[in-house]
């Protein structure tokens, strides 16, 4: 006889499904095994694979199952379970890139029982997949073009840039209005319109990218700014070394900047034109790499 937790849980989840149903057009819905241990696990499950009004996604951490719930003219199964493998999740298809796995938190860290034999797009597929194989790298053909992918980190990028150059200009007002126009692009951009290569970054740096522009955009400090502006250039540069569509991109490096620790940070112009000190060391630093 069930006891009556797990009867809890399972009326819990069915009525999260008929939520979804409500919400989601054209609805198909399936469960599949995907691994984890925790309540945070199952944050992290459902984060990844939900996108909304298109897909919906309820793990349960007792029987380590999920009931995917999505629209079938939008999405499929194959991609829900591609987000949830690289947010660090193996299930049934797809087994989570390693380095991912090793960058969850200690109690996250599920006993991994499939063997991979294929990588495809940083996706490990278990030994029995290859029609999947095949299957994914056609979808990324139809769900992910170069040009979408391309316009989605394009205005992240050139939002970068605006900032970087009201810092030239030493003004803390529009670096703040500047930063916030960064936030609203971050927060704009669809990772299920990313490669799968370039989503494993923005999965990793996405939280450090926010925190570190919410920083900049909440004050007129110039020197807060500047300080904030050393990490944000850190993030961009992971991003923009994989992402930049042939447009040359230029990382500069000044040695006073951070207290003497020195600093960089990415330009469009080969010109040196030092955001950390503005007019009082303009031409102050050089470019220590060129990014095609």
């Amino acid at each position: 006889m069930k006891s009556l937790s797990k009867i809890m849980v399972e009326i819990t989840m069915l009525l999260s499904v008929v939520s979804s149903i409500a919400q989601i057009k054209n609805s198909k819905i399936e469960t599949v095994a995907i691994s984890g241990n925790c309540g945070m696990c199952k944050s992290t499950i459902e984060k990844a694979g939900t996108v909304k009004n298109t897909a919906k996604v309820v793990w349960n951490e007792t029987t380590k199952t999920a009931v995917l719930t999505y629209d079938s003219k939008k999405t499929n199964q194959d991609e829900i379970l591609k987000r949830i493998a690289l947010s660090g999740y193996d299930s049934e298809k797809f087994l989570a890139p390693d380095a991912v796995y090793n960058n969850l938190h200690g109690c996250c860290q599920y006993e991994r029982t499939a063997k991979p034999a294929a990588i495809s797009n940083n996706v490990v597929m278990p030994e029995d997949s290859e029609k999947t194989i095949s299957k994914v790298a056609n979808q990324d053909q139809n769900f992910v073009s170069d040009s979408n992918q391309s316009k989605n980190l394009k205005s992240v990028f050139e939002a970068y840039f605006a900032v970087k150059e009201s810092l030239i200009k030493s003004d803390g007002k529009l670096t703040a209005t500047q930063a916030t126009e960064l936030l609203s692009e971050i927060n704009n951009v669809k990772p299920e319109n990313l490669s799968a290569k370039v989503q494993t970054i923005w999965n990793k740096v996405n939280a450090g990218l926010k925190e570190e522009t919410s920083h900049i955009a909440g004050t007129k400090d110039l020197k807060h700014q500047r300080d904030r502006f050393v990490s944000l250039s850190k993030i961009v540069y992971e991003l923009i070394k994989i992402d930049t569509k042939g447009t040359t991109v230029y990382y500069q490096f000044c040695p006073m900047a951070n207290n003497g620790k020195g600093a960089n940070w990415l330009s469009k112009e080969s010109e040196i034109r030092n955001p950390y000190y503005g007019s009082q060391m303009l031409g102050c630093g050089k470019t220590v790499e060129t990014i095609k």
